[in-house]
């Protein structure tokens, strides 16, 4: 039994619905590890209990932070914003597939028609690359991590699924985002050293390699398959499975994205149902 501040986590897996319930979020709050040109998160405290008898926090923040996921809108214009995408698009079905991947790899579409479970139409699939064991303020996780480009993104919307999550960074390899010669990062990359150091290893120039700026991105979102990325927390325990998840964002009006807590949830009696309404 875990009990921190008097909550007890077991109930996570032991509680009266007899479900197991999974967090795939990352821990968040001060010092939360940032994209390469975000702001710091800040949060203040305008009450303390100290002082008013009651904690009041102000959380100033991009949606774009820690576990959080992308709408459409965030980078293909005239598509949905976060408060226009059905409800059904972040609850259902899926599988936690296992992809290890190193340095700068790419995820492949044959990757993902090969990997188990099998990735059915309609499905949520998150992809463990291994990746999110090196989360956290640092270089190795923002700039050498692996990640998907658009051969992977065609594939996931040719095979319609609903919605896609990845250890990593972002939707799609870093040096397919600013952090290469794409978009704000041109010419040079927000990260020179590393396109360099790409050169330097590859004897190939990035544009060469990614010449496309975020083309999972573009993909997907066009397709309304919505994606979240910096996935963690437990999610080696549920690796290799089938799964339901949840993960709802705010209601937020003209939304490009949005910090969510990824739930993977198991039955395993089987016995748990919904409510009929009646």
């Amino acid at each position: 039994m875990v009990m921190i501040r008097g909550i007890n986590f077991q109930g996570n897996l032991d509680n009266d619905m007899g479900l197991e319930f999974y967090d795939l979020s990352h821990p968040w709050g001060l010092g939360q590890p940032c994209w390469p040109y975000f702001e710091d998160v800040k949060i203040e405290r305008l009450h303390t209990m100290a002082k008013s008898g009651v904690l009041t926090q102000r959380i100033t923040t991009v949606m774009h932070s820690g576990t959080h996921i992308d709408a459409p809108a965030h980078v293909v214009e005239g598509t949905p914003f976060m408060d226009e995408v059905p409800l059904p698009h972040f609850f259902g079905t899926g599988v936690v597939v296992s992809i290890p991947k190193g340095k700068w790899e790419v995820i492949t579409g044959d990757d993902l028609e090969k990997a188990t479970p099998e990735i059915r139409e309609g499905d949520i699939v998150v992809v463990n690359t291994g990746w999110h064991h090196h989360y956290g303020d640092n270089r190795m996780y923002y700039a050498y991590s692996p990640g998907f480009y658009k051969d992977a993104g065609e594939w996931f919307a040719d095979k319609k699924v609903k919605m896609i999550g990845t250890d990593t960074q972002a939707l799609d390899h870093p040096l397919g985002t600013a952090i290469g010669p794409h978009g704000p990062g041109w010419p040079h990359g927000l990260l020179p050293d590393v396109n360099r150091e790409y050169e330097r290893e590859t004897g190939r120039k990035v544009i060469e390699d990614f010449p496309e700026w975020e083309p999972c991105h573009q993909a997907i979102l066009k397709h309304g398959i919505c994606g979240i990325e910096n996935i963690g927390g437990e999610l080696d325990k549920v690796t290799g499975k089938r799964v339901t998840f949840a993960a709802f964002p705010w209601r937020w009006t003209q939304g490009d994205g949005c910090i969510v807590r990824l739930v993977a949830i198991l039955d395993p009696s089987g016995k748990y149902r919904f409510e009929t309404g009646n």
